[in-house]
């Protein structure tokens, strides 16, 4: 008998388990600040499973991941903000405070919520197409593309923090009215926000988990273990490598869009580098190879943040970073390998064992292949 780790219907078995489980938590849970908080969670989990994606699977350590979330998040921010706006009050009031007397060109296509939605999630998306695109090209990669990704993040988060009269600076945009669907306006602390995270959630995790169990994911992780072997073999890794980058940039700007939705707020600190740097610690604690195991460790390391945070203050960083270091050196794989490891003991202790078939005789016992 193998590891039942690595069983595929185990592994979507316990997927369904895991979502039912956090899906049902507004059906026994009424305390709309604490349904917030979790849904809150619940866009960090999209950040560690794109993380995941890119890096544990795809062997592309990102350090800009910010930029994606970011673009959305702004993209939703300035969509909410031009609901509350009339025809005879067309600019935002930071906009007036800085001496603006026409609404910019680049605010105009936020008028219409199914046009900024759109935005928000498509110009990240792009950006990731483009940049990933020239980047894999030119055969940039490992820590060079660490770095790369890590000074665009810096440029964006210069760009934006400057741009005071279009972008609000360093007080960010803070949208005064929930988010208009149609005639529903999305309350932030309801049971439909919390679904609404949830249902983008799970959805960019089934695909995640598609991916990652189709040719594509087999040939991007081939590429990942050894990307020149695979270019001996016609394969085309500058475009495997530059897909997996896009859709990973398409989960964190979608994880944007719902950000805003619940908090009405976004900053450049949303783009600073901190944010992009734990995005990767809660990957590698959970376990960058395991898509599940990388959003638990997001809701671990946050859950953690909120509730002993006000209680250690700044010595929570240190914490964190202790922490880190211990599941580092002695679990290289994350959390999710003690998990493996416990099932793999498990497995090899019934293998072991003996069986009779009846006449005293032990039988055969036949490895499930996976």
């Amino acid at each position: 008998m193998g590891n039942i780790y690595h069983n595929k219907t185990a592994q979507w078995l316990a997927y369904a388990v895991f979502f039912a489980a956090i899906g049902a938590v507004p059906l026994f849970q009424d305390d709309s600040f604490l349904l917030n908080q979790l849904a809150t969670y619940g866009v960090y989990g999209m950040l560690a499973l794109s993380i995941s994606l890119c890096w544990g699977f795809g062997g592309i350590l990102n350090l800009g991941q910010g930029i994606a979330f970011g673009l959305g998040a702004y993209g939703m921010a300035m969509t909410m903000q031009m609901q509350t706006q009339t025809e005879s009050n067309p600019i935002p009031p930071f906009m007036l405070n800085n001496s603006l007397e026409h609404l910019p060109l680049l605010w105009v296509p936020f008028q219409s919520t199914a046009a900024g939605i759109f935005l928000a999630i498509a110009v990240p998306t792009f950006f990731c197409v483009v940049f990933g695109g020239i980047m894999f090209r030119a055969r940039v990669s490992g820590v060079f593309f660490t770095i790369m990704t890590l000074a665009m993040l810096s440029a964006f988060y210069t760009i934006i923090l400057d741009q005071q009269a279009y972008t609000g600076g360093a007080n960010g945009l803070s949208p005064p009215s929930a988010l208009q669907l149609g005639s529903i306006e999305i309350d932030p602390y309801s049971p439909i926000a919390y679904w609404i995270v949830f249902v983008f959630l799970c959805a960019s995790t089934v695909l995640a988990k598609l991916l990652t169990q189709s040719s594509f994911g087999l040939v991007t992780q081939a590429i990942r273990d050894d990307s020149e072997r695979v270019r001996f073999l016609g394969y085309s890794v500058a475009g495997y490598e530059t897909m997996i980058y896009t859709i990973s940039g398409l989960i964190a700007a979608i994880a944007g869009c719902c950000w805003v939705m619940l908090v009405q707020y976004v900053s450049p600190a949303q783009l600073d580098v901190g944010f992009s740097l734990s995005m990767v610690i809660w990957a590698a604690i959970g376990g960058r190879h395991s898509l599940i195991g990388a959003m638990i460790g997001a809701f671990v390391i946050q859950g953690a943040q909120s509730y002993l945070g006000d209680t250690f203050l700044s010595t929570w960083l240190l914490l964190l970073g202790g922490f880190f270091i211990i599941v580092v050196r002695f679990l290289p794989n994350g959390l999710a390998s003690l998990l493996e490891a416990g099932l793999g003991l498990l497995s090899s202790r019934r293998s072991s064992a003996p069986h009779g078939n009846g006449a005293g005789e032990p039988v055969a016992i036949k490895e499930e292949a996976y």
